[in-house]
């Protein structure tokens, strides 16, 4: 079974989860978590680098790392999401 990530912030989703963000329409979007997308929009206006900065504490304390490692880890993941993924 594939793992399913957030495309904003990389937090894992799954269908058995109630963490999938809404559409404006109330729809599940399964791209986003609820804490990244409600109601059609991104609820944070903010950069990738902010976002991992957001990020960074959370991860680090759910993986028992340092903060310098999780930031690691997502400066290497976030570029490969939805949201912040550079196209030609």
């Amino acid at each position: 079974m594939e793992k399913i990530y957030c495309q904003s912030c990389g937090m894992p989703m799954s269908d058995r989860d109630a963490t999938y963000g809404k559409n404006a329409n109330g729809t599940d979007n399964k791209d986003y978590c609820s804490y990244c997308y409600n109601h059609g929009k991104f609820t944070w206006d903010m950069t990738m680098d902010e976002m991992i900065e957001h990020c960074a504490p959370h991860m680090a304390s759910a993986a028992g790392m340092t903060r310098d490692e999780a930031r690691q880890i997502m400066k290497g993941f976030f570029p490969t999401l939805k949201r912040w993924k550079v196209t030609d």
